[in-house]
Formats: structure tokens, C-alpha cells, sequence
């Protein structure tokens, strides 16, 4: 779990859950629900060998020798091995030409093998033995004694450290060109799995919304969320329901809330198809909504739709927040990233981690392609009093972006 995904569920089985539970209302059934998922088709091993193909194409193109991964989303993505991280290194030396070789603790050989779903070496270390002399060896093994090493961006430090100890005649550098490179244009097979977790989301947002009554607190609906979810066919990856005053943080409270009339509720929902993430955020009044919370939703709602507008293919990815900010300064919200207003970037990158390089943020030159996959996630907060957000990603094609969720059509009807 990274940190994103722990601190969602944190906040969301922390609102003073304690104190409510004695009062809360059951959660909803989720009987009536039934797996969508079951022909979404997984990346296969065909895939992951175009990916390899395309990384070693940009080695060559940015003058890297070799690329060094470690367990986390990078190495499924390009090798299907699935594994956590802990101070025993498991990992992969990607050269520029040639097969990967997979490194890990020689009793992990076997579970490795499991999910390993391309052709690969597997060098294993014994627990007297320093793994790192392995990174060094498999590149000198391929003449390789000298060069450019690139390191993902998620490999912690003591593992690039142990490396250039033990490798002192290797340069390491950024594997960036060439993970970025690859990871952040989605194929037709990633875009469809996104597809699919959004799809579950949403009918899990539809199943829930008649079902929230007054008395409930962030944990029941949150839970209500969570077991459609799963019965729908998707793995949850978080759940957080800002209630209240709760709202106007971005990532909520600890003080207790529950519904009442009038209450502004406020979800922020995702999870999981074959490793790919969805991400959609609705708010929305239980009963009438004041003309305030009309003003501030509408506005958000804006903020939305000229997000979509600016939005094209060469456009810097920054001037997509930089629009809607300065619209909403115009509307007395701000300015820049202060409050009342869009305390936090417009969007991330998603795809197989729910945030990704690059964001939509102010001054982020790089500019948008076909492939690229983004939330859109403006929002309006008023500290002390509530807040708005609204989210849906999308992937951006050639005559634009192209939503995997449709906007919210209304504060009054939030799932349409």
C-alpha cells in the first residue's frame, strides 16, 4: 500500500468513528451486485516483452546501458512479478540489449517464478551475501563494466547507495526518459482496464447514493462503498467520505461527523482491474442545498468543464491548472493555491499507481499526447465551513481527452 492509498483510509476510518458507531446505521446490502469484471483481459506477457522492447529503444536513445527497478509497480509493469518491498532486495536489471534478470533471496525463488510472466534470468542471494554485487555482476556478465546505470524513480536510496558501492565504475542517472517513456502512454489494453475500474466505481457510487441515511457516519458509507466495490468485481484500493466541515480539508478530519439534513457529503472513491486504478470524486447535498454551497458547486463544476476545453494534444499539461485557476480567481476564489479556494494541483497522472507522473500543476512543461492519462480534479474549499470537489479522469487521444467517467450533471443529481 503507498502512501496515498494509506493515508484515504486513514482518513476514512478516522473521523471519530469511535464515538458514532452506537448511533450509526447499518450498511446497505450489496446482494444485488454482481461481478462486471470477469472478461476485462489482463496485460499480457506479449505486452510486457513490447515494453521491454521499448525501454531497451529509449536506453539507446538516452544513453543508458541498463535501467534498475525494484519491487513495486515498475517491475510488474514490466515483468508481471508482483512483490513488496522490505529491507530484502528484490528487483530487476533491465540492459539495453538482452533479457532482464530478475535478483531476489534464493527461498523467494519460487514464489518469484509464480508471477514472472516474460523470459528472464533469476539470480538469487543467500542471506550472508551482498545482493547488490549481483547488479554489478549480471551488467559485467554483458560487458557492461562501465556506463550509464538509470534508476526508477521509486528506488530507495539505500539500494541506489548499495549499488554504487558496489558498482563504483557505473554512472547512475535518471531512468526517467525511458520509464516515463513507456509507462505514461497507455495502450488500448491499459485504457480498457481503466475502463472497467472506473465502471466498477461508478455503479458502486449509484448503489450506494439512494442507500445513505441520516445518522450515518464517514465509516458506514465508506464501508457501504467498500462492499460494493468487491462485489462488483474490483480490489477497493480507498474509500474516504468527508462529511460536514470534514469536507473543507482535502483529506478530512478527526473530528466526528454524520448526516444530517443538509449535510454536504463528499467521496473520494477508487480501485483496482488486473493492476489498473480508478479515481472519481462526487459531492453532493443530503437534502436541499443552501444557495452557497449551489454557488461553489457550480463553480467547481466549471473549473471541470474548461479544464476538458484547454485540454489538447501539445498543450503543456500546466496551462490546464493554470486556466482554471485563474477562472476561479476571477470568481473571487484564491488566488493561486490559497484558500478559499483550489488549495491543491488540478490532476495527476493515473494508471497502474493512483498518482503518476506528470501533473496537471502549474508550470509543468510537458506536453500532452495521445495515451496520457489524467485525473481532473478541481476543487473549492472554504476552511471551516465545507468543500467541494469533483473528479473524473480521462485519456487524452488525438481530438482530445476522452472521459472514463461522465461529468456530474448536478449537485441535485450526482450520478445523473
Amino acid at each position: 500500500m503507498n502512501k496515498r492509498d494509506f493515508l484515504k483510509l486513514t482518513a476514512a476510518t478516522s473521523l471519530g468513528l469511535a464515538a458514532n458507531r452506537t448511533i450509526s446505521a447499518a450498511p446497505a446490502s450489496s446482494e444485488t451486485l454482481s461481478d462486471i469484471t470477469g472478461d476485462a483481459k489482463p496485460i499480457s506477457s506479449a505486452e510486457r516483452l513490447a515494453r521491454i522492447e521499448k525501454a531497451q529503444a529509449l536506453m539507446a536513445k538516452h544513453g543508458l546501458d541498463a535501467i534498475l527497478l525494484e519491487a513495486g509497480s515498475a517491475l510488474v509493469y514490466f515483468t508481471g512479478v508482483r512483490w513488496w518491498r522490505s529491507e530484502r532486495f528484490t528487483g530487476a536489471v533491465i540492459p539495453r540489449e538482452g533479457k532482464p534478470t530478475i535478483i531476489t533471496p534464493y527461498f523467494e525463488e519460487p514464489s518469484i517464478q509464480e508471477s514472472l510472466e516474460v523470459s528472464a534470468d533469476v539470480r538469487t542471494w543467500h542471506e550472508n551475501e551482498n545482493p547488490f554485487e549481483h547488479v554489478r555482476e549480471v551488467l559485467a556478465d554483458r560487458g557492461v563494466k562501465e556506463g550509464n546505470l538509470g534508476i526508477e524513480e521509486t528506488v530507495r536510496y539505500f539500494i541506489a547507495d548499495s549499488v554504487r558501492q558496489a558498482a563504483p565504475r557505473l554512472e547512475q542517472r535518471s531512468a526517467n526518459p525511458v520509464t516515463r517513456g513507456c509507462r505514461m502512454i497507455k495502450s488500448a489494453t491499459e485504457l480498457a482496464l481503466m475502463q472497467r475500474a472506473t465502471d466498477v466505481t461508478m455503479t458502486a457510487y449509484r448503489h450506494i447514493y439512494p442507500r445513505i441515511e441520516a445518522g450515518m457516519n464517514s465509516f458506514d458509507i465508506s464501508q457501504m462503498m467498500t462492499q460494493a466495490t468487491r462485489a462488483l468485481g474490483g480490489s477497493p484500493k480507498f474509500s474516504l467520505v468527508l462529511l460536514n466541515e470534514a469536507s473543507a480539508y482535502p483529506h478530512g478530519t478527526r473530528q466526528a461527523q454524520t448526516v444530517r439534513e443538509g449535510s454536504l457529503i463528499l467521496m473520494d472513491c477508487g480501485c483496482e482491474v488486473h493492476d489498473y486504478e480508478s479515481d472519481v470524486s462526487r459531492t453532493w447535498v443530503f437534502g436541499d442545498p443552501s444557495p452557497k454551497q449551489r454557488k461553489v458547486w457550480a463553480t467547481v463544476k466549471r473549473g471541470q468543464e474548461l479544464a476538458l476545453e484547454t485540454a489538447k494534444v501539445g498543450v503543456p499539461a500546466g496551462k490546464v491548472d493554470e486556466v482554471v485557476r485563474a477562472f476561479y480567481a476571477k470568481e473571487g476564489f484564491g488566488p493561486g493555491y490559497r484558500t478559499p479556494g483550489l488549495s491543491h494541483r488540478l490532476g495527476h497522472g493515473i494508471g497502474m499507481d493512483g498518482h503518476e507522473p506528470v501533473n496537471f500543476v502549474q508550470g509543468e512543461p510537458t506536453p500532452l499526447a495521445p495515451g496520457m492519462c489524467f485525473s481532473n480534479e478541481p476543487g473549492i474549499y472554504l476552511f471551516g465551513e465545507f468543500g467541494v470537489r469533483l473528479e473524473d479522469c480521462l485519456h487524452m487521444e488525438e481530438d482530445g481527452p476522452h472521459l472514463f467517467s461522465a461529468l456530474t450533471p448536478s449537485i441535485d443529481a450526482p450520478f445523473g
